[in-house]
């Protein structure tokens, strides 16, 4: 999902510093630490258990727990354009003086710059902020030995270059895969599911079939007026949804005589999952975008959680490769300037430590906040970082409840909550194999929109996410924790997330080449056909790679042709 239908959450701004604003809660001075049992096809006795760290040797309830093998997306047009450019780099002509390419940010944009410029024979040297890989995939390990996430990261079949990118580094077995459906809350019916179910079809016929086989949530005079209503944008093609930029989904949705119940049904839970804001704010080239991608391919809505957490399961696989190339990674060195040459050019980076770092290029791999807070003044008024002030991060809360016991009104999948407080959450105790307990539950929630609750206290938003939960599991959970009780919870609040995609700003998002001659920018926030998501970081990193060799390789060839002029005359 873009954003969440991509990653969820990102880079919080306490000043100028993107560190989330993490708090920690612990409940009735219980704990437990994650199992290494990998449960495979299990099913759910009617028995409930309760446990703690001691009930490990317990006889262990059981859970749905069952992975899908790997789509079948090696083929696919956009897999090999995504193979294709990664290759490029591999087989372009080993440069005679590398680059020394310095790399702020490293989070999956700044890892893919980095990672595609050691593929070319150059030399990245990467620093992040933080003592911690991944940027908007962060994740840290509590006292108990428990994980806790930025956001709740979905892998999906139409993200070419991500695929890609785990078949580069030899994980592609760390992706859990999941049965290839959607499932939605249904808020009228408490503790009740609808399911989108994708049948083994082409595309876009499989999902097709999925909807009109869903008549919970639409009517089938519904489903024709929301077709009716889709026929310009597959008739008119990318050309009409690039300029669907302008317009709200709300107000498109009126404008093509779809009924409000059906923005109100499935909109405002997708509005919230690809961006964290409602459909009266977000453009709906972004949903267009989605459904494009999600009908044209046949596995492009298909998911898949990572198997762990992301910094050790996903970054740094990256990171190895990059210093196995000689690149180097360097965490806590945070960038307090960016200081210029007389020319308007970057001389260095100096770091808050005092220390400075030179280089043959630099790039920026920030999200777009941070950049604008270190932009030097000198370039504020250049028309390429003016049109930056109209991108901004949205906030988003992410939110980690361990429960007392193993909850039953759940899926091993991604679910859509519908709530009003909530976007999308999983209960990744069965999801992900690092977090699996055969005796807890640990739900794991997107919190959104965010903006009126992310300078609340922890404990007002956990007892407002408990009231949604209780109509979710109304049978097992209460608002007053009179049925399941909470162990412990963490609360992960960034008030600067992905950037917010509301009308006129497709045309503010920057190519990763600056007018700045040896100064590039990679983030999701600039010019790359995957929006705000994990997979427009990956995109945005190898587009930035590419600007570079290429600069490299104009000027080598004009030293060259100096040199053979040099040496004929």
């Amino acid at each position: 999902m873009m954003s969440q239908f991509g990653h969820v959450s990102a880079v919080n701004l306490s000043g100028q510093y993107n560190m989330p604003s993490v708090f920690v809660g612990q409940m009735n001075g219980l704990s437990f630490a994650v199992s290494d049992t990998m449960g495979h096809k299990l099913r759910i006795p009617a028995a409930r258990a309760f446990g703690t760290r001691s009930d490990r040797n317990a006889i262990p309830l059981k859970v749905v727990c069952i992975d899908y093998p790997r789509p079948e997306l090696d083929n696919t047009a956009n897999y090999l354009e995504a193979a294709y450019l990664s290759s490029s780099f591999r087989n372009s002509p080993r440069p005679s003086k590398p680059l020394e390419v310095v790399i702020a940010g490293a989070g999956l944009a700044g890892l893919s710059t980095a990672k595609y410029l050691a593929d070319a024979g150059h030399k990245p040297i990467l620093l992040e902020a933080r003592d911690v890989l991944g940027g908007k995939v962060a994740a840290w390990k509590d006292k108990d030995g428990d994980w806790y996430e930025t956001g709740l990261h979905i892998f999906f079949g139409a993200y070419p270059n991500m695929q890609n990118l785990f078949g580069e580094l030899g994980i592609n077995d760390r992706l859990q895969w999941k049965e290839h459906s959607m499932i939605f809350a249904m808020p009228n019916k408490p503790g009740e599911f609808s399911r989108f179910d994708f049948p083994e079809l082409p595309a876009p016929f499989n999902g097709i079939l999925a909807i009109l086989k869903n008549n919970e949530m639409l009517t089938w005079p519904e489903k024709i007026k929301f077709a009716i209503g889709l026929l310009p944008a597959i008739v008119g093609g990318q050309s009409y949804v690039e300029a669907q930029d302008g317009i709200t989904v709300k107000d498109w949705m009126k404008k093509q005589g779809v009924p409000e119940r059906i923005t109100d049904e499935v909109f405002i839970a997708m509005s919230k999952a690809l961006n964290f804001i409602n459909p009266d704010e977000l453009s709906m080239q972004c949903i267009l975008i989605a459904l494009n991608r999600f009908l044209q391919e046949k596995h492009g809505s298909k998911m898949a959680f990572l198997d762990g957490n992301p910094p050790e399961r996903l970054c740094m696989p990256v990171v190895d490769h990059i210093q196995s190339r000689g690149g180097e990674v360097r965490l806590n060195s945070r960038i307090q300037k960016i200081e210029l040459n007389e020319d308007g050019s970057v001389k260095r980076f100096i770091l808050n430590s005092g220390n400075v770092i030179e280089g043959d290029a630099y790039v920026f791999a920030t999200p777009v906040d941070i950049l604008k807070l270190l932009l030097p003044e000198d370039w504020k008024e250049i028309p390429y970082f003016k049109k930056l002030e109209k991108l901004v991060g949205v906030p988003v809360i992410n939110v980690h409840i361990w429960f007392d016991r193993k909850l039953k009104n759940t899926y091993d999948h991604l679910l859509f909550s519908r709530s009003s407080l909530l976007s999308v959450y999983a209960d990744m105790s069965v999801t992900c194999k690092e977090y699996y307990n055969p005796n807890q539950s640990m739900l794991e929630l997107v919190f959104a929109p965010a903006e009126e609750w992310v300078s609340r206290s922890d404990e007002e938003i956990i007892d407002a996410t408990m009231k949604e939960l209780a109509k979710l599991f109304p049978d097992e959970i209460s608002a007053d924790q009179s049925k399941a009780k909470i162990l412990k919870y963490h609360v992960v609040k960034t008030p600067r997330s992905v950037y917010k995609t509301v009308p006129g700003t497709e045309p503010c998002r920057p190519l990763q080449k600056s007018p700045i001659e040896g100064f590039y920018l990679a983030g999701d926030y600039t010019k790359q056909k995957y929006l705000a998501s994990m997979e427009g970081a990956v995109l945005s990193g190898k587009l930035c790679a590419q600007a570079i060799v290429q600069d490299y390789e104009i000027l080598a060839a004009r030293e060259q042709r100096k040199l053979a002029e040099a040496s004929y005359a």
